[in-house]
């Protein structure tokens, strides 16, 4: 069967249409819980986390109804990170962990993401089973058997509790002044009390969530308002989350950014001569940059590639035993921690580095040189399919016949929106704004 509901991240949308509508997240849930709850007892859970979207109320009751309907016992967390969800999943004992955010998208939209009980995200075999049988009539319930739900207080405590023994220098960072910008999401108030409770002088941004105000102007997507308030309040360090908490950007006291790879490499070089580095490698999706690579081969380290999508950087980290991986965009996966990507936690081991070697952030964000890249997001219309049209396969054959080995090209369709991604590397950056171009062009003209 092949999956028709979920994308790289799970469900996702625009809220109040399909398929992020109040009927699709009851059938999905009824779904879920029939999938999980196989042996018709009455002791399975399921927590349910969310980011601040206004949105966020109405899919949390559609699912508590679709899993109590099918005997699941509900515990909602209110607003809390991704990957907190993940952490508690396991540490509840849940059978089954639901995060209702749109991570870095605008408020308007909405997803659901599922994590296994062992606080994984789930595999594409058991999204693709839980499909089939939304697809098909779904057996709730006996009535004695209905399930139940009750919101839990101290979700968010336990997770903030947990992110500080994530970091062995926390009797270091006192007198350290950092801005976080939380994106007005769902670590709007966790991030900040890690913070200041490891000792920090906390300048918080984006902690004002009205349920229309995510990611708008702040957050990882727009590092701006971060890097305006690092260099205003003369902070050390910036350290900015997108909307659900499991990306990062940082940002040195210049307000310079620090992306994804940037990140990765520091942490695999500290981590490689610390011997803490399993299997010598570093995962990260196929839009890491080159550069990225060239950096990891001079210290004999490996820079292991995948799709793009930090569940499939997950999936090669546990299939050969690596504990770090990521992607460029800011989701830092280090399985010693965590089981998805962790921008508060990241953060956290920025901070621990620059405690350990007294260095400061400036001298820390710039690892290894980047060679140019490339990246233009073009929406379509819905129905439309560009990469399938004559047009737009010619110009992207001769982009191929212009780089000829000098550079790479890479050419998809995003999993969260109707966007075409498309993005290339190249040393000459005439050729490469050149190349980018009439692969853009052809695909806009479709529009």
């Amino acid at each position: 069967m092949t999956r028709k509901l979920f994308g790289t991240d799970g469900v996702r949308g625009t809220a109040n249409s399909y398929p992020m509508t109040a009927e699709v997240a009851l059938r999905l849930g009824a779904a879920a819980g029939r999938f999980f709850r196989t042996d018709g007892r009455n002791g399975h859970r399921v927590v349910i986390g969310k980011d601040t979207r206004l949105s966020g109320y109405m899919i949390e009751n559609a699912l508590t109804a679709g899993l109590t309907s099918t005997g699941m016992n509900v515990l909602l967390l209110g607003p809390v990170p991704t990957p907190a969800v993940g952490y508690l999943t396991r540490s509840m004992r849940a059978d089954l962990g639901i995060m209702i955010s749109a991570s870095h998208n605008p408020a308007h939209d909405n997803g659901i993401k599922f994590f296994g009980p062992d606080g994984f995200k789930l595999s594409d075999e058991a999204e693709t089973e839980i499909e089939r049988i939304l697809a098909g009539t779904i057996e709730p319930a006996a009535p004695a058997n209905i399930g139940r739900a009750k919101r839990i207080d101290d979700g968010r405590g336990r997770y903030v509790e947990y992110a500080k023994t994530t970091i062995a220098a926390r009797g270091q960072l006192s007198g350290l002044k950092v801005v976080i910008d939380c994106a007005n999401g769902a670590a709007y108030r966790a991030a900040p009390e890690v913070l200041w409770e490891l000792g920090v002088e906390v300048i918080p941004v984006g902690v004002d969530p009205n349920g229309f105000n995510i990611n708008e102007k702040c957050g990882s997507t727009h590092t701006q308002t971060a890097a305006e308030a690092v260099v205003a309040h003369g902070a050390d360090l910036g350290i900015s989350l997108d909307g659900d908490a499991d990306r990062v950007m940082i940002l040195d006291e210049n307000g310079r950014v620090a992306d994804g790879d940037q990140i990765m490499a520091l942490f695999a070089a500290r981590w490689a001569e610390a011997g803490r580095l399993r299997g010598g490698a570093l995962v990260a999706t196929v839009m890491s940059n080159l550069g990225l690579e060239r950096f990891l081969g001079s210290r004999e380290l490996r820079l292991e590639r995948t799709a793009v999508g930090d569940r499939y950087v997950v999936e090669r980290m546990r299939e050969g035993g690596f504990n770090l991986g990521g992607e460029q965009s800011g989701h830092i996966v280090m399985t010693d921690f965590a089981t998805t990507g962790d921008g508060l936690i990241a953060g956290l081991q920025f901070l621990a580095a620059m405690a350990e070697t007294g260095r400061r952030a400036s001298d820390l964000v710039q690892q290894f040189e980047t060679v140019p890249q490339l990246l233009r997001n073009v929406r379509y219309g819905a129905g439309k399919e560009p990469l399938s049209e004559a047009v737009v396969k010619a110009a992207i054959s001769g982009a191929e016949n212009r780089l000829n080995g000098s550079g790479r090209l890479l050419i998809r369709k995003s999993g969260t929106e109707p966007l075409i991604r498309v993005m290339a590397e190249c040393e000459d950056e005439a050729l490469l704004h050149e190349v980018v171009d009439s692969i853009v062009g052809e695909i806009e003209a479709l529009a």
